[in-house]
């Protein structure tokens, strides 16, 4: 009955995207909002080698301030919108046509490639992505992060659970090329539990990795990276307070938190944003014990899945929950922030609150819960109520009945 999606489109999605269309001259006044905190903020890739197995992700990263320094297009390339319109289950020609036309110009609010900068180590955060998303889209939390002195990575996952994804096969320079991996649907009759509980530990497995990958970068091992990037990552050595380690995802990417937390102690609290719990196993959850905050959106949530965050409650490690008032599930990726208000209502890509305002809070509650429990000397305790739901904007824990039936 319910499914994790990245994206929601209603049956009538095709009479929608010709609305859609129509409403993208106010495209001049949207955006991504940028970072608030000190830093400016720097952004590179990382591809580990010329499997599908390696690493890759979208680093963000506290930066020299270089206005010269390009900033890198939201969607890297038309092969991402061919996946969304294979998960959306739409036509790959009308539709690479119409998010180019809506999403083509948006930029990262990030510097391609700058410099790194900062006057101190930087704690790190891992970040997973929702079930038909990909690393950039979530580009407006990371770069928050960032911007407030943190090292973010937000991996590309390579389970056929992003719309698309690709790596280079080792081949001569001249004759290298992409190989592209498209989302994987359920097959007619298929049992989705199977196929979501595989990808989520091997989800989980991919965090640990990049977390592997960036525990040698700072130590000065000589990495390679099989992106040509103008970035110098041999400048990130000693930047990194790996004591101070956070897992963070969207949707299925707030499973693969559960499930990386279980998997890695390094990872020392997670906060799981709009939450998809039914990819994981019951057994796992008496198995976490790092602290973990969840922050709900007030219209994806529903009983069954309440019940499962519910199961990792624990009397003597911190598990919040709050949930924001007026959102919907696509409350935390990029998309929102990108189409008018009428049409973002009509694909449910914004909900009733001011998008802003609510990653605005989001932002805030995490980064209070992440120097709580990474015990960061920051002033984000100012935002402390906020993890316990007190703001005019905010709920404590659920607004959902748990008396509904649980399943």
């Amino acid at each position: 009955m319910y499914t994790c999606v990245c994206f929601y489109l209603p049956d009538h999605r095709r009479s929608a995207l010709s609305f859609f269309t129509m409403g993208s001259s106010c495209s001049n006044h949207l955006g991504i909002p940028p970072g608030n905190g000190p830093n400016a903020v720097g952004c590179t890739d990382f591809m580990m080698d010329h499997t599908a197995e390696g690493t890759f992700f979208r680093l963000y990263y506290p930066c020299q301030e270089m206005e010269s320094a390009g900033k890198p297009d939201w969607v890297p390339y038309k092969e991402y919108f061919n996946g969304l319109a294979d998960f959306m289950k739409m036509n790959r020609a009308l539709s690479e046509r119409i998010f180019n036309y809506l999403f083509g110009s948006f930029k990262i609010p990030a510097y391609l490639d700058a410099p790194f900068k900062s006057n101190e180590k930087c704690p790190v955060i891992i970040f997973s992505h929702g079930l038909g998303a990909f690393r950039t889209l979530y580009s407006a939390i990371c770069a928050e992060m960032a911007s407030q002195g943190f090292i973010v990575a937000s991996v590309e996952h390579r389970d056929q659970s992003a719309s698309a994804t690709y790596y280079f096969c080792e081949k001569p320079e001249s004759e290298r090329s992409n190989e592209w991996m498209y989302y994987r649907a359920l097959q007619h009759g298929e049992s989705e539990f199977p196929l979501r509980n595989k990808q989520v530990k091997q989800r989980a497995d991919e965090c640990i990795l990049a977390l592997d990958k960036l525990t040698e970068i700072n130590s000065g091992i000589s990495v390679q990276n099989v992106l040509e990037t103008h970035f110098d990552w041999s400048t990130l050595k000693n930047s990194m307070d790996l004591c101070r380690i956070a897992v963070m995802g969207h949707s299925f990417g707030g499973a693969t938190v559960i499930e990386a937390l279980c998997k890695e102690v390094k990872f020392k609290c997670g906060v799981a944003l709009d939450s998809w719990m039914t990819p994981l196993d019951d057994e796992i959850f008496p198995r976490v014990k790092q602290p973990i905050f969840f922050i709900n959106s007030e219209k994806f949530q529903w009983a069954g899945n309440i019940s499962r965050m519910k199961k990792l409650d624990s009397a003597v490690i911190q598990r919040k929950m709050i949930t924001i008032r007026g959102t919907v599930h696509q409350s935390f990726p990029d998309f929102t922030f990108l189409t008018g208000n009428w049409i973002g209502k009509l694909m449910k890509l914004k909900g009733e609150i001011d998008p802003e305002l609510a990653i605005d809070l989001c932002n805030k509650a995490t980064l209070a819960f992440l120097q709580r429990h990474l015990g960061l000397e920051k002033n984000f305790n100012q935002w402390d109520p906020l993890i316990n739901g007190e703001d005019e904007n905010l709920i404590p824990g659920t607004n959902v009945n748990l008396l509904q039936s649980a399943i």
